[in-house]
This record gives structure tokens, C-alpha cells and sequence, in this order.
């Protein structure tokens, strides 16, 4: 099993399995609660992306608003670098900022489960 090489383009493959999008569902609602902002998933894995980062956009237009130091904090902690973000907007032209960045805390948490599960594959 050779680490997974996930692109803005390639997302929805890598969440054909169910355990991969509850666990990925599970991280973003982490992250999310160590800043005291509440994440729900159905379950429904067929839904899981739209489900999700209708609820992010939802968030990060509160947070721009409202507390953008919060949010600033909210992406440190998932793990994005502008550089990611620069080139999602450049992969998703027909996404806004706030979608660009909801996508990529989707893509962020989903390589952080798939890496985990690499490693534990391999020990």
C-alpha cells in the first residue's frame, strides 16, 4: 500500500468507503470542537461531502464575520497552508472562497485518516 496521493480532483474516490468517510467525518467534527463550534454527520455516506461542506461554508462564513481570529486558529489546527488553499482556488473555479476553504479542510482531515490508516497497515 503506497501513501495516497489526493488531489482537489480525485476527493470523492478516496471516500468510496464508508469507514473512511465516518472516520474522516469524525476528525473534521474534532477539530471543530476544540474551538467550541459543533460539526453534525447523518451518516449517510452518499451525502457525506455535500453534508459536510455545506456545514463548513455555514462555519466559515460565521467565522469570517464574526471571530476570524477563531477561524484563523480552526485552519492552523486542521492543517492547511495558504499555498493549498492558492492552488484549490486555482483547481475550483466555480467555488468561492469559503467553499474553496471547506473543501480543503475536507481534503486536509480525509489525508490525515488515510494516513493513519497507511501506518497502521504497515505495522
Amino acid at each position: 500500500m503506497n501513501l495516497p496521493d489526493i488531489r482537489n480532483d480525485n476527493v470523492a474516490w478516496f471516500l468510496d468507503s464508508a469507514a473512511v468517510v465516518q472516520e474522516t467525518a469524525e476528525q473534521i467534527m474534532k477539530d471543530f470542537a476544540m474551538f467550541g463550534i459543533t460539526i453534525t454527520f447523518s451518516g449517510n455516506t452518499d451525502q457525506a461531502y455535500r453534508e459536510l461542506h455545506e456545514q463548513l461554508v455555514d462555519q466559515i462564513r460565521h467565522l469570517l464575520a464574526n471571530d476570524y481570529q477563531r477561524l484563523l486558529s480552526v485552519l492552523y489546527q486542521v492543517d492547511i497552508t495558504q499555498r493549498e488553499i492558492t492552488q484549490a482556488g486555482l483547481d475550483l473555479p466555480d467555488y468561492n472562497e469559503m467553499e474553496v476553504l471547506a473543501h480543503q479542510i475536507i481534503v486536509r482531515d480525509l489525508k490525515k485518516v488515510l494516513t493513519r490508516r497507511y501506518f497502521k497497515s504497515q505495522g
